[in-house]
């Protein structure tokens, strides 16, 4: 990873909000043994002092990350997301023509990886995982990428997830027929490929780009967002 300092997007008193780079884990993980730098780790050299990580990010998923500065405030802040009180918007680049709008109500069964989730059980229920989209562009480029068509669709998609669920936004894309671009685990090689070497693009466009919830001490609304990252509007200019 890059060393240079992490982009700070707001910060004050006891919240500091960052724009997480697209491949850095938020915090040591048993999953990615080759890892060596963390979010988590480089802002607190940052700042010079311990920082508490209030919610995830997937690795290749890039956008706003939000750090408590003392315990006190990560409780707090804890409680809206328990309580689904915070909204969050994603953007990104999916195969294929999006409808318009619409919600995909659709529960998820949890994803166990073998070796963090060895003990877990396998036997549980699909918990209620809930996906509100929109389409914001399309576009029909003059390659065959696919063997049944001549030319490729893709869609930039704005998403609000309203549930937290593991990997819910790639595998409800995917679960639609729609997978976003860059994902290897639930996405399609070809296009991946394709994006790769066309446009340069080495990374899952999926970016938290938005987020909204209440300042904890203060008790006013915190509205923070950041640009699309220049990745996912390449094939669109």
């Amino acid at each position: 990873m890059d060393s240079s300092p992490l982009p700070i997007v707001y910060q004050d008193e006891s919240l500091v909000v960052i724009d997480k780079p697209s491949g850095l884990l938020v915090h040591r993980s048993r999953l990615a043994s080759d890892a060596k730098v963390f979010a988590m780790q480089l802002l607190r050299d940052q700042l010079g002092q311990h920082v508490f990580p209030l919610h995830r990010l997937d690795r290749p998923t890039s956008g706003l990350l939000v750090f408590a500065l003392d315990s006190d405030t990560a409780r707090l802040v804890n409680e809206q997301w328990t309580e689904r009180a915070v909204e969050k918007t994603y953007h990104a680049v999916v195969r294929g023509y999006v409808d318009d709008a619409g919600i995909i109500d659709y529960p998820l069964k949890e994803e166990l990886d073998k070796i963090a989730d060895k003990d877990a059980r396998e036997d549980k229920e699909a918990q209620q995982a809930i996906t509100e989209y929109r389409c914001l562009k399309r576009i029909e480029l003059p390659f065959k990428v696919s063997k049944k068509h001549d030319t490729s669709r893709y869609s930039l998609v704005e998403l609000k997830p309203k549930t937290g669920r593991k990997h819910q936004l790639r595998r409800h894309m995917s679960h639609i027929r729609h997978p976003i671009i860059g994902d290897s685990r639930h996405g399609e090689g070809r296009h991946n490929r394709f994006f790769r070497d066309q446009f340069g693009c080495n990374r899952l466009l999926l970016a938290a780009t938005h987020i909204r919830f209440q300042h904890p001490h203060s008790n006013e609304a915190l509205d923070l967002s950041i640009d699309i990252p220049d990745e996912l509007l390449r094939a669109f200019s």
